[in-house]
């Protein structure tokens, strides 16, 4: 297993749509696998392929404490079961160190395939309903902050942009 280097805001490649996954063979296996690495080192509670610069449909997420609870979801498309808003502090592994609130729908139901390409299906709600929503907003191109004003979104992005020329 590897640790994938994650892009980070507002580098252009996140705004790249996925490509759905034709076949889980092998190497979809190993992506998962290196992108599970990747998330609990960073560490986060999910992460979509994009993040990782490769453009396949393709997220992992764990919102277990103790990283008992992995989930693998290729080609995941959900739909809204609930006219309910939530509010939730999000944060990203490609926006690091920067958490706002951000209202999503509640209830959601997810059709996907697992780690061996079997489809399922999953109602979610609160925190998982979110997580899979801020995850396939990853490969459709969005970020989180793009529900943000554009005064709070280009703020983040100057003092991104501020960090990666001082580490560069």
């Amino acid at each position: 297993m590897a640790i994938l280097d994650i892009l980070e805001f507002p580098d252009p490649r996140l705004r790249t749509i996925a490509k759905p996954v034709a076949v889980v063979d092998d190497e979809v296996r190993q992506l998962v696998d290196d992108m599970f690495e990747t998330m609990y080192e960073a560490p986060g509670i999910g992460l979509a392929a994009t993040q990782v610069n490769v453009h396949k449909r393709v997220v992992v997420m764990d919102l277990s404490e103790d990283r008992s609870e992995p989930r693998v979801f290729i080609n995941p498309e959900f739909e809204v079961l609930t006219d309910e808003m939530g509010q939730y502090q999000e944060g990203c592994l490609s926006v690091p160190g920067f958490y706002e609130n951000v209202d999503r729908p509640q209830r959601v139901k997810i059709n996907a395939q697992d780690r061996d390409g079997q489809p399922y299906e999953l109602v979610a709600e609160g925190l998982l309903a979110v997580c899979i929503q801020h995850e396939c907003d990853h490969l459709n191109g969005k970020l989180f902050v793009d529900y943000l004003s554009t005064l709070k979104r280009d703020r983040i992005k100057k003092k991104l942009e501020k960090l990666h020329r001082q580490n560069a």
